[in-house]
């Protein structure tokens, strides 16, 4: 396999069929050693998470499949922590789709002054920001995206509605065993322009509580597939 990409944390691989690799590492996004899905670094390695991730953007793919929800997932193989995906062409040089049902995290370090931390976001607050490490991954707009010829308004507003619906599809499954959805990150890309969610739904890109107390990526997955 020739690797065509190195992210934070998977690897992206061409396959000779014309599909595309994903294989899971142990990294997780955050600062100083504490996990944090906002954060736009690798702040920690956890033994075991790559897998972890894996299953649990199963455990989720398969739910949007049954839902009727297009996605990029093909098939996957835990053992070796690879997921096999179609193609799709990202947003400019990646776009991050997050989707913040409680105001936390980076949300309030912008807007403190006017939400407290733990509020609600009636219906759920879409917003995104670009993959620019050195630039702290800026937001952009929906019309910033179209005036920079990134997306049109059509492909935001199906990027949006998807963001959503996946985003109730995921809150209501932890809700089933007790756990609370606060935020939780996606990308998106095109496929024969057809806005379809890619990369991975895994508990290192999501912020879930439980009895008041945010559950670690590791025993959140545990906490998925284990029910």
């Amino acid at each position: 396999m020739k690797k065509i990409y190195e992210g934070k944390t998977k690897n992206v691989f061409a396959l000779d069929n014309g599909n595309v690799m994903l294989k899971f590492k142990d990294d997780c996004t955050g600062k100083d050693g504490v996990f944090d899905p906002g954060e736009n670094s690798v702040g920690l390695t956890i033994e075991g998470i790559g897998r972890a991730n894996l299953e649990t953007s199963i455990h989720y793919f398969e739910l949007l499949k049954k839902a009727g929800i297009k996605t990029h997932y093909v098939s996957a193989n835990v053992e070796d922590a690879t997921m096999e995906v179609l193609p799709a062409t990202v947003f400019g040089h990646g776009l991050e789709v997050i989707c913040r049902l409680v105001a936390t995290g980076s949300f309030v370090r912008r807007y403190g002054e006017y939400i407290e931390d733990g509020t609600p976001l009636e219906g759920g607050y879409v917003e995104c920001t670009f993959k620019n490490d050195a630039k702290g991954d800026p937001l952009v707009t929906c019309e910033g995206l179209a005036a920079l010829g990134i997306m049109t308004p059509e492909m935001f507003a199906s990027m949006k509605e998807q963001t959503l619906k996946i985003t109730k599809i995921v809150a209501d499954d932890l809700k089933s065993i007790g756990l609370d959805l606060w935020d939780i990150k996606f990308e998106f890309g095109y496929n024969n322009d057809e806005v379809i969610l890619i990369d991975e739904i895994a508990s290192g890109n999501m912020r879930v509580y439980k009895d008041g107390k945010i559950v670690e990526p590791v025993e959140l997955t545990k906490l998925i597939l284990n029910r």
